[in-house]
């Protein structure tokens, strides 16, 4: 069977996947939202295989029975930075504090995301979904990427994304919703093909450069997200949405292969559904939409290319 081009998304998730068992013992990661779901079990395995972890979060209270047990059952060291990413300037104390230290960065994963059913905006006025999917990852990104490039290894970045990007395109003229109606899927579906964009932007500026970035479906797991919305909301995804999930463990999985294996050395700019090469949605590829949406996202986060 032959599967179409818009369904072949779902025959990828069910493939058998690649796996890894190389060692990242001595390397660093930097994992953000790894307190729940996909980061942390991202987490778990990077530091397993034997890396060295920075965790990004917003509630250290959270982070520190989640730093003490990787620390005793791995023997790796784990470190905890605080930070929001609702909101820029915490992303931007976040970034500084990891600049600060003279420690290369060999992977960065951005798995931090929500998923709102309601519009919601953060204190810059932009629209909560938009701004932590999106404009935070990309914020964090392009702070460290100096650190990044000065490294004298390769160093790899991960957008965790999502399947969820075929939902929606980016409308240029009502990112926040203020002229159309907002619906999760559309709001969710937005941030996500804005971040597969300008990953294809950035892996072209990155293209001379020791540095890596791609983008990575976690597959259908149970997460947290979405935990922010309403009794009705989490009641259905309890009993009924969640049956069909998966452990986030195969998530992990996915993205050690994608920070680690020698076979995606020099890989760049591609969209992995878990670890199968997937060709996204056409609105998502688009390389005229690419730069803009590129342009647009650095002046909201109050960024200039040098």
């Amino acid at each position: 069977m032959k599967w179409p081009d818009e369904l072949i998304f779902m025959k990828n998730g069910r493939a058998k996947q690649s796996e890894t068992d190389v060692s990242m013992t001595g390397k660093l990661s930097i994992i953000t939202g790894a307190t729940s779901g996909v980061g942390l079990s991202a987490a778990k395995v990077l530091a397993q295989a034997g890396s060295n972890l920075i965790l990004v979060c917003r509630n250290k209270e959270k982070a520190l029975p989640i730093q003490k047990n990787l620390e005793e059952t791995y023997g790796v060291k784990v470190d905890i930075v605080v930070g929001d990413f609702s909101r820029l300037g915490d992303v931007r104390k976040a970034a500084d504090e990891i600049i600060s230290n003279d420690k290369d960065i060999d992977v960065l994963i951005n798995s931090v995301g929500i998923h709102s059913t309601k519009k919601l905006f953060n204190e810059d006025g932009y629209e909560l979904c938009f701004t932590v999917n999106h404009l935070s990852t990309f914020l964090f990104t392009k702070l460290l990427l100096p650190k990044l490039k000065a490294s004298s290894k390769p160093s790899r970045i991960i957008q965790v994304n999502s399947e969820g990007h075929r939902f929606s395109g980016v409308k240029l003229k009502d990112i926040h919703f203020k002229k159309r109606i907002y619906t999760g899927l559309k709001g969710y579906g937005q941030s996500k093909t804005a971040q597969l964009l300008t990953v294809l932007v950035m892996s072209k500026q990155l293209k001379e450069s020791n540095v890596t970035i791609n983008a990575c479906h976690p597959g259908a797991v149970k997460t947290a997200i979405g935990s922010n919305n309403g009794f009705l909301y989490r009641l259905f995804f309890k009993l009924v949405t969640s049956r069909f999930l998966k452990n986030p463990i195969i998530s992990g999985k996915a993205l050690y292969y994608l920070a680690a294996d020698p076979k995606l050395e020099g890989v760049s700019g591609k969209f992995f559904n878990l670890t199968i090469d997937e060709l996204p949605a056409k609105h998502a590829v688009d390389p005229v939409m690419a730069e803009k949406v590129y342009a647009l996202s650095m002046e909201m986060v109050g960024l200039k290319d040098e």
